[in-house]
């Protein structure tokens, strides 16, 4: 799933947090100029001041759009942005106290210098981290963005996206349009490095040809792509067709793309080019910012919950199974990204090495996953003589989902979301064909559309992958909300059968 950027407030953070900062340093500067000391905050009528200027400060970024587009601004233009910005606040200041009556207690003295120190400290800092921000954009960022033009542009093409790259890509490679060209052909691969003799333009090795795009984009976790035709022609259909397929998110510049039924089209600025961005669903930035908080409130209770948890479990796993309480596992993330998930240990310390005398009896479809009706690796499981099934600790710490806390701590380190798809192994990546890929265009999750529509159930790791594409294709917070009391409800219902 693509988010989509915008140019705003929330995009600029840092800037934001260090406004707020040159206020305060201002603040206390300007009472100290004036002969009161360094400790305005002692007093009410000043304490109330420098918590209403945070507030107020905030709004007015809002209100008046301070940092939209404050990346692409000219010097001049930032100054008068940033009077503009001081005026209002100044403003708001006087208002305030005049509401207040409170305007014969405040010294003018200090809050003249106060916005004077202000303007001069924040346009300085402004321009400063602008200038660290474009080395920063130079050296490319997380993102990786793969160019695929036209052989008569494609030097302009990267020319152009270098020197525009607000978004801070990582340009992964180029692939030239109608030209075989001499970069690795799918199924090639030497790690995360290109063979030495590839070919470059502009200093961007030419990875792929046209026919081993999707491969490289696949082999390689491109975040994104950008495909610029010369002018009068039309992308390659064949190519976008497999791309579409994989879930990457796709800029096409002045181009009209067939309709693509299930996608969500925007036209937007990449690189300095105005591009139809193709994707499977795109976020907005407040929206990004809401699910990132329910992360974070949501791991937050989770790993105080988890601390309770490992108070019980971890005696009776330290008797039944002697070894580490928690088990860390690989996992593959968002386009790609590998972490380390987090699990109370529910598994003999051997089940890995025994997972293979097992593939024949696994309950899925094909080996892109991986799930046993009764498996033996679990703690404390054993058939009887007479072969019943006899079930131990570890199933019941699979069968209420309590080994799946300590994710709540991969849910506040970023590396997963609390609504998602699940994350795959290593193993099971390498197996996946193009249209598995969309899959792995969001965040994993600890729960998610294929668990509350019972996991159990389905064997056909085609229903799994539909699924989550439906997931990612319908996303919207109402749906992680709806996913998250289903979650609740589905566990109960399970702890109930125990």
């Amino acid at each position: 799933m693509y988010r989509k950027e915008i140019e705003g407030w929330l995009k600029h953070y840092d800037f934001i947090l260090f406004d707020l900062i040159c206020l305060q340093i201002a603040f206390v500067a300007s009472y100290a100029l004036s002969g009161y000391g360094f400790h305005p905050y002692r007093q009410m009528l000043y304490r109330n001041m420098a918590v209403f200027l945070a507030l107020v400060d905030v709004i007015v970024i809002f209100s008046l759009e301070t940092f939209k587009g404050v990346l692409k601004r000219s010097d001049h233009a930032e100054f008068l942005i940033t009077v503009r910005h001081v005026v209002v606040l100044c403003g708001l200041s006087l208002l305030y106290l005049f509401v207040l009556q409170q305007s014969g207690f405040y010294s003018r003295l200090a809050l003249f210098l106060m916005f004077l120190i202000y303007a001069i400290l924040t346009y300085a800092v402004r321009q400063i981290w602008k200038r660290c921000l474009g080395e920063k954009r130079k050296a490319g960022g997380e993102r990786s963005l793969l160019i695929i033009a036209a052989p008569d542009i494609a030097e302009s093409v990267i020319e152009t996206i270098k020197a525009n790259n607000y978004a801070g890509f990582t340009l992964a490679g180029a692939v030239i349009i109608d030209e075989k060209a001499g970069g690795q052909k799918a199924g090639q691969s030497d790690g995360n490095h290109t063979s030495p003799n590839t070919r470059a333009i502009a200093g961007i090795p030419i990875v792929a040809d046209i026919d081993s795009a999707a491969m490289y984009v696949c082999r390689e976790w491109i975040d994104e792509v950008i495909i610029v035709p010369s002018e009068g022609r039309e992308p390659p259909s064949k190519l976008m067709g497999e791309l579409l397929e994989t879930g990457v998110t796709i800029h096409v510049n002045l181009a009209t793309i067939s309709d693509a039924p299930g996608k969500k089209q925007f036209v937007e600025k990449v690189g300095g080019y105005t591009v139809l961005t193709t994707t499977i669903n795109c976020a907005s930035v407040k929206q990004i910012l809401l699910k990132r908080v329910m992360d974070v409130a949501g791991g937050i209770v989770g790993c105080g919950l988890t601390a309770v948890i490992f108070v019980f479990v971890a005696p009776v796993m330290l008797i039944q199974s002697p070894g580490p309480i928690f088990f860390t596992q690989e996992r593959v993330g968002k386009n790609g990204k590998k972490f380390r998930i987090f699990k109370f240990r529910s598994m003999y310390q051997d089940a890995d090495a025994r997972k293979a005398e097992l593939m024949k009896e696994n309950k899925m479809s094909d080996d892109r996953m991986f799930k046993l009706d009764f498996d033996p690796r679990v703690i404390g499981n054993r058939i009887l003589p007479d072969g019943t099934q006899k079930k131990g600790f570890g199933q019941f710490l699979r069968d209420t989902s309590l080994d799946e806390f300590p994710q709540f701590f991969n849910v506040l380190r970023g590396d997963m979301s609390l609504v998602g798809t699940r994350p795959p192994l290593v193993g099971e990546v390498s197996e996946y064909e193009l249209h598995h890929r969309a899959r792995l265009a969001i965040k994993p999750g600890i729960t998610g559309l294929w668990q509350v529509r019972g996991r159990s159930d389905i064997t056909d790791f085609k229903d799994v992958v539909r699924l989550d594409r439906q997931y990612i294709s319908e996303w919207n917070i109402w749906l992680d909300i709806r996913i998250l009391f289903k979650t609740v409800v589905v566990v109960l219902r399970r702890k109930g059968s125990v």
